[in-house]
């Protein structure tokens, strides 16, 4: 259909309402926009519109740090040494910026360096030389800078209940950045170090999922409970160090690349060595025997352990440390078994009482009771862990072996009963011990065996190994095992822990 003429005109018409509508908008831009130049222009030619930095020199980032001795005598005080013992005191601190809220003429942020946070404040003042700008500038630095602050300690009306240092706050006198982030992060770290589980129905219920962890694992591991975590560890294996030296123990190193599997060949890593091939070792046993045979008496090893297992569960593990020890005794295998519990005991609480902000860091996303032990440790014996089970409807054979469901059922029996989370359990039957295990004299389906629990799981296992050729090749008979294996298997070794 064709367009008459008729109609022509009131189109053309339109089309210049529109056009002088729209000329009409862009002038008025055009205005708003050289005022906003003129303004700018003049308060640059203008000393009266000129607002002088009182802080200048106060704020700002560092040039490129390369180690050119500048600043070399300032001294730092770490954020966990902040109390109210240094009220109105200044001090000089490093960390990261973590969080931050401006609003009008003062700023609040946390620091946080370790497991360990505390409250910063920056607010206008002429009396401290602190200018709008130097506020604007803290309120500007990206999250997980790190930032060197010059502040006064001072004593909070009321406590800053998320930070740890909650009895003072930094008052700001001089901030610098050291490194800045990136304004734009995968994850948060805050996000990251939220509890597990939260009672507080207001609570944010914002999660990192385990692949974004994983994916940036640097900024996952600055979480307060992750930062407490490795230093959990290292604590872990300087205190069990520090122990057996004590008991005169020697600590030695063992292999981790062997020509042969350590523990059958099932689940061991092969790797390529040289023309040939060889494996990782899934245990320091035939070393730590080796050493007892060579009378040393007293050895413990802290090392790499590498087992070929699909992570089917939490405790299986391609890669872990290990710690293990193993010892001669003169008359009983129990001189062992009392020098492990004196070991965990002095473990548990050398971590309770170093630690105990790193186990509250833990605790403060991952909800879990205080830990309870025994000194010395409760000691059971198996027929005893059986009668339990079978009074809370569990029913096992004289010569069958704990489930791991059962062995879980079995620490809450013994929580309910003896207020403990470690306890040893002595005397395992002999059918579900290795050939060479020793039998125990008064009852031959026992054995002079154990294991030990924290929470219901094994930690430990331990036994007295038989060392008499005789009595080896008789046991390796009754179970079917060539006597050239006996032979191979027989050592002078007493006792095995790990």
């Amino acid at each position: 259909m064709g367009v008459s003429e008729e109609t022509q005109p009131n189109i053309q018409e339109g089309e210049v309402a529109a056009s002088k509508k729209a000329a009409k908008k862009a002038a008025k831009a055009a205005e708003k926009q050289q005022k906003k130049a003129e303004h700018k222009a003049s308060s640059t030619q203008n000393p009266e519109h000129i607002e002088e930095d009182i802080s200048i020199d106060s704020y700002g980032t560092y040039k490129l740090i390369q180690s050119s001795g500048e600043h070399r005598g300032r001294v730092f005080t770490d954020v966990k040494e902040l109390n109210v013992g240094l009220n109105e005191k200044v001090v000089w601190v490093r960390a990261r910026l973590q969080t931050s809220r401006a609003k009008g003429k003062q700023c609040f942020a946390v620091l946080r360096q370790h497991s360990s946070t505390v409250q910063l404040l920056i607010s206008v003042s002429e009396e401290k030389k602190i200018s709008k700008h130097m506020v604007k500038f803290v309120g500007n630095i990206s999250k997980e800078s790190i930032v060197d602050v010059e502040a006064t300690v001072v004593k909070t009306a009321a406590p800053v209940e998320s930070c740890t240092q909650k009895d003072v706050e930094l008052h700001v006198l001089q901030l610098f950045v050291v490194s800045a982030a990136k304004s734009q992060l995968p994850l948060l770290v805050e996000d990251a170090a939220r509890p597990e589980k939260s009672d507080d129905p207001e609570a944010l219920k914002i999660r990192v999922n385990q692949d974004t962890r994983l994916d940036n694992r640097v900024l996952d591991l600055r979480t307060p409970a992750n930062q407490a975590i490795f230093r959990l560890e290292a604590g872990v294996c300087r205190l069990f160090r520090e122990i057996l030296t004590q008991k005169g123990f020697v600590e030695i190193h063992t292999p981790k690349i062997i020509p042969a599997a350590s523990e059958g060949g099932a689940n061991v890593f092969t790797v390529s060595y040289f023309k040939g091939a060889a494996y990782l070792a899934q245990s320091p046993q035939l070393y730590k025997q080796m050493a007892i045979a060579a009378d040393f008496d007293k050895v413990f090893t802290v090392g790499a352990v590498f087992r070929a297992e699909d992570s089917n569960t939490h405790r299986h593990l391609t890669e872990f440390v290990g710690l293990d020890l193993e010892m001669a005794f003169k008359f009983h295998y129990h001189e062992v078994m009392d020098v492990i519990g004196e070991t965990f005991t002095y473990m548990f609480r050398q971590l309770r009482d170093q630690y105990a902000a790193e186990i509250a860091a833990v605790g403060q996303q991952f909800k879990v009771e205080p830990f309870k032990f025994l000194d010395p440790p409760l000691k059971l014996e198996f027929r005893q862990a059986r009668e339990m089970l079978k009074e809370a409807g569990v029913t096992l054979g004289e010569e069958d072996d704990l489930s791991t469901p059962d062995e879980k059922l079995l620490g809450r029996l013994v929580k309910a009963k003896y207020d403990t989370d470690f306890y040893m359990l002595d005397k395992y039957p002999l059918a579900v011990r290795p050939f060479y295990t020793m039998p125990d004299p008064a009852d031959p389906k026992c054995s002079n065996s154990y294991d030990m629990f924290m929470r219901g799981e094994e930690i430990l296992s331990g036994a007295q190994r038989i060392h008499d050729p005789e009595l080896l090749t008789a046991r390796a008979t009754q179970l079917g095992i060539g006597e050239c294996d006996a032979r191979i298997a027989s050592s002078p070794a007493s006792i095995h822990s790990s």
